[in-house]
């Protein structure tokens, strides 16, 4: 178990991480310290009135669960159906998955069943859920530790009555950190010249401003530009600002 005095240090060493995985190795070391030794974590900021996630291209997930596991759970869609990820989307802050045991005493939907079955097939049985609070109506957040194999939902329970503040804290310093990080989905980074373009864009500079600046032609900015759009999947070059925006793909400090 953990020992609260560590915490600052580790703290610390999470503020300073320069990238999404030195983040991510981070926690998930500190996280196996409570006895969370698999770790699935999930964050977008295009959820729409039509998707509960937006598109998938666009969902920053982290994982050390087993590959076969992700494959089944999560790249075949599976995960929409899971008890956890339905209360996340509703809910904010941690719950046990005390709930799981709650939803497989009624009565459930064939999904549901097949769900609950991957879930015993890859001993993912005890565990917390952490929904984040974010402060959009289109973005959302969360997390699913899940406990070794051997550890019971009681005595995970037990624990997260001793050191679930500590926890939770942990999770939301990392969630904060990770959405802070520059994330160009799982389609291509844009190119230094295509950020350039559209932080000029959104500095509200005219093509003909914008190639002065960058000493290209108006055709040669609106390649970049176009480019951009289609490396976001966005229509339009305002839309492809935003998106960069939030991503933290453009007005980024150098590492």
């Amino acid at each position: 178990m953990t020992n609260s005095s560590l915490l600052v240090p580790h703290l610390e060493r999470v503020l300073e991480a320069k990238s999404i995985q030195e983040i991510w190795d981070l926690h998930l070391d500190k996280m196996a310290d409570y006895g969370f030794d698999r770790l699935i974590y999930g964050f977008t900021r295009f959820r729409t009135s039509q998707t509960q996630f937006g598109s998938a291209d666009d969902v920053l997930m982290l994982s050390n669960h087993d590959p076969a596991y992700i494959e089944a759970f999560i790249h075949s869609g599976l995960y929409s159906h899971g008890p956890m990820v339905q209360w996340a989307l509703e809910n904010e802050g941690p719950a046990s998955w005390r709930l799981i045991q709650q939803v497989a005493a009624g009565h459930l939907t064939a999904t549901e069943r097949k769900v609950l079955e991957l879930n015993a097939r890859f001993n993912v049985r005890a565990g917390y859920s952490i929904s984040f609070r974010d402060h959009s109506i289109r973005a959302k957040g969360a997390i699913g530790l899940c406990a070794r194999p051997g550890l019971t939902q009681d005595q995970i329970d037990d624990m997260w009555q001793i050191h679930g503040r500590e926890i939770t804290i942990i999770n939301n310093l990392v969630h904060l950190k990770l959405t802070s990080m520059p994330f160009a989905s799982s389609r291509r980074a844009l190119t230094p010249r295509q950020r350039e373009a559209l932080e000029w864009v959104g500095d509200g500079k005219t093509m003909q401003d914008i190639a002065t600046i960058m000493g290209l032609t108006p055709a040669t900015v609106e390649k970049h530009l176009r480019l951009a759009r289609e490396a976001l999947d966005v229509d339009t070059t305002a839309q492809a600002v935003l998106k960069a925006s939030y991503q933290n793909q453009i007005f980024i400090v150098p590492i």
